[in-house]
């Protein structure tokens, strides 16, 4: 009977109750206030997350004047308050939910340009703030609801294998991106023009911006060449704003916060009132067309997938540095949640940050209690510092994100243009970055998609389906045979092919497979596929068994297939599959079979029947004159010989002797037959040979006196002649040539069996 498996509606049910429980249980096991206290304040984890606030508030206050100075320059104060907001809540409810110590989460650059680029084509097309504010609200909680279905359905495990080059032109494209939309910033323009139009117009230039801007770049930049214990991002806007006033002490007019197209200024709005406004918005969604929200479901989906693998990104390294393994399904759960806690209170999204989480590991963070430390400190330092946030220059804050950005561009990647083996990786990487430049990061996703399916479609196709091909004289069954089967099957055995298959079996590699086959199928009479290695089979692949099949059936051939998994991988019954495909469908033409090895022994025994050998019969015991050991004896010289061996009968499924045992006997089989298994790992056996009537076996530790390397099971009713070591030591005393008589036969059974292996092995190194 079939062991049945879940259907796989029932397994996807079944890792969502699992990730919702592990987040019920991640509340359960949650510090107290008092652990809180002594793990944070009275340990690294508070020096780790008061650095990581560092980082996080200036980077996010930046983010949110980015997207919100999309919609109107007059909305990039309240994009600095959404900004402190997305790095309050994001902080602690990801540090809460999640699993993963010292993993700092607040919002990003993938953010910063998915959703500040949505922004601008919004209010290009006139659509009212208020509007483009909402629908910027609801990309974000639509973003964590696609992560949280990532994590249901168990995406967080398969995000972490997009293909590197595609990850690699994702975030040189959001760099590229992010740069290019604070050049009018960084040179103070305030004319609404493209940012190449800006750079080639320097009568559109502020002077006072630009200095501001490149010595908040250059501070940054070098600061961590001289200090480590203060993050340069904080050195770089306190050069920034000292810069900025240094320029107000020979004009008045720049200490003016309101109405400064140079400053952040003031942002209008109390935190109440804010809140109050953000839910004045959300009574505005009936005012939303269908359309328009409809519009957001794929810059959702594309901000949802960098969020992902940016936080996963983040896991992998903090991984390998901390020796640790972090749930992703977890993460998105958690990272989910908190996006759309966030945007529902009008802050931005985000993800777990690599800068802010190694800095947060550097200054002696241990466990996800630094998390919350950096939430409530970038709220409190947030309350404590408005005013001074009114006074942040628009150009420092461009600064900090050119530098952000120029760390996201993957400049390693340029080595792959390099090398003829991998341009067509550095190909696809380019593919990304100019549609995202082009295009958008919405259309760059779609790219970058498109580029995962072809990469894995050229290395599919690129890789080999035949593992190896080799003729039945080539490769023998497991069966020990005498040497007279043994010529036969050399002559004969080239009407068989045997073909050990790898990989997928799909519409990329079918025709791979059938350009193997075509000369085979026009001359052997057999051809027998081993499908052990395979790991998935497609329609197309089946349907090209198939027809192989109906050429091998209209000249008489056979089919012969090994190893059919009920259970590929993915799911797949690939035994039920080919059955459904109509492969297996006619049984005159295709047989199939458990093992190769039974395959191979099956074309054998016919082959020798056909050849008319003649099996020894089976009727009666075999005695000592009838085995092939002692045919050429005298039957006087086997006298003394047999009154030494003990006769012994085993059951089927008996252990003659087991792996580790001293090898004190040498076995000869007067009936039944004996299968050697071989250990192939902890707990693993693998069969290796099979002994029958007339053969013998156990030699090697008989002759050096070691241990058995394997275990002897008899396969059926096995009836033995056994000769002990102290019975073999007794007779060499008396019967010298007899001794030797039994010793030289068993040599050159064995040089037999030796031989033939060394052929095999040969022929397997070849292939």
């Amino acid at each position: 009977m079939l062991r049945p498996w879940p259907p796989r509606h029932l397994c996807c049910h079944r890792d969502a109750f699992r990730a919702t429980m592990m987040t019920i249980d991640s509340f359960a096991k949650a510090p107290t206030l008092q652990q809180l206290a002594n793990k944070t304040f009275f340990g690294g984890d508070f020096w780790g997350g008061l650095a990581a606030t560092l980082v996080v508030l200036p980077a996010s206050i930046a983010f949110g004047i980015t997207i919100y100075g999309a919609i109107a320059p007059d909305h990039a104060a309240i994009g600095a308050l959404a900004g402190v907001i997305g790095a309050t809540v994001i902080g602690l409810l990801a540090a809460l939910l999640g699993g993963t110590d010292r993993l700092i989460s607040a919002p990003c650059a993938p953010a910063a340009a998915v959703l500040s680029a949505f922004a601008a084509g919004m209010a290009s097309e006139g659509l009212p703030a208020g509007n483009i504010v909402l629908l910027l609200l609801m990309m974000g909680i639509l973003a964590g609801l696609f992560q949280i279905l990532f994590s249901v359905i168990g995406i967080g495990r398969l995000i972490r294998y997009i293909p590197y080059p595609v990850v690699s032109g994702y975030m040189t494209g959001v760099g590229l991106t992010l740069i290019a939309s604070q050049i009018d910033k960084l040179l103070g323009a305030t004319d609404a023009t493209v940012w190449h139009r800006v750079l080639i117009s320097p009568w559109l230039w502020d002077m006072q911006a630009v200095t501001v801007g490149l010595a908040t770049i250059l501070v940054t930049l070098a600061a961590p060449r001289f200090t480590k214990r203060v993050p340069g991002i904080i050195l770089g806007i306190v050069a920034g704003v000292g810069a900025y006033f240094l320029f107000a002490i020979g004009d008045p007019e720049l200490l003016v916060s309101t109405g400064n197209p140079l400053l952040v200024g003031p942002p209008g709005v109390s935190g109440e009132g804010y809140l109050a406004a953000i839910t004045a918005r959300w009574r505005e969604i009936g005012d939303l067309r269908l359309g328009q929200i409809a519009a957001l479901l794929g810059s959702a989906l594309t901000l949802a997938v960098l969020l992902a693998v940016d936080t996963l990104k983040t896991c992998v390294v903090l991984d390998q540095m901390t020796h640790s393994r972090h749930n992703p399904n977890r993460e998105l759960l958690a990272q989910g949640v908190a996006n759309i806690a966030s945007s529902s209170v009008g802050g931005i999204p985000g993800a777990g940050t690599l800068g802010p989480t190694l800095v947060n590991l550097t200054s002696g963070a241990t466990s996800r209690a630094s998390g919350y430390v950096e939430g409530l400190l970038a709220l409190i330092f947030a309350l404590l510092l408005s005013n001074f946030i009114a006074w942040l220059p628009l150009a420092a804050l461009a600064g900090i994100l050119i530098v952000v950005g120029f760390r996201m561009i993957d400049r390693d990647a340029l080595r792959f243009m390099m090398s003829p083996s991998t341009v067509l990786d550095f190909a696809v990487i380019v593919i990304v970055v100019v549609v995202a430049l082009s295009v958008g990061l919405i259309a760059a996703s779609g790219a970058g998609v498109v580029a995962a399916i072809l990469l894995f479609l050229r290395e599919q196709i690129g890789g080999a389906v035949v593992r190896h091909k080799l003729y039945l004289n080539q490769r023998s069954s497991n069966w020990t045979r005498p040497e007279a089967e043994t010529r036969i099957l050399d002559e004969k055995g080239d009407q068989a092919v045997i073909l050990e298959l790898q990989g997928s079996l799909f519409f990329g590699t079918a025709q791979q497979l059938l350009r193997e086959l075509d000369p085979e199928i026009k001359t052997r009479r057999f051809i027998i596929l081993d499908f052990r290695r395979v790991q998935s089979i497609d329609i197309t692949g089946a349907h090209m068994l198939r027809q192989a099949r109906e050429l091998l059936a209209e000249r008489g051939a056979m089919l012969l297939l090994s190893n059919l998994s009920e259970n590929l991988p993915y799911g797949r019954n690939l035994r039920q599959f080919l059955a459904q495909t109509g492969v297996t469908e006619n049984s005159d033409s295709v047989r199939l079979f458990d093992e190769l090895d039974n395959a191979i022994a099956w074309v054998e025994d016919l082959l020798l029947d056909e050849a008319g050998y003649t099996m020894p019969p089976e009727e009666k015991p075999l005695e000592l004159a009838e085995m092939a050991l002692f045919r050429e004896r005298k039957d006087e010289t086997l006298i003394d010989l047999a009154a030494r061996l003990e006769k012994v009968t085993h059951p089927a499924g008996a252990t003659i002797y087991a792996r580790g045992q001293t090898g004190e006997a040498i076995y000869l089989i007067r009936r039944g037959s004996v299968k050697i298994l071989a250990p192939i790992g902890p707990g693993r056996l693998r069969h290796v040979a099979t002994f029958g009537r007339g053969d013998f076996f156990g030699s090697l530790a008989f002759l050096d006196g070691q241990a058995h390397n394997n275990d002897a099971i008899a396969a059926s009713e096995t009836e033995l002649f056994v000769l002990t070591r102290e019975q073999f030591n007794s007779l060499a005393e008396e019967h010298k040539r007899l001794a030797i008589t039994l010793l030289a036969a068993l040599s050159r059974g064995l040089a037999h069996r030796l031989r033939h292996a060394d052929n095999e092995i040969a022929m397997l190194h070849e292939f």
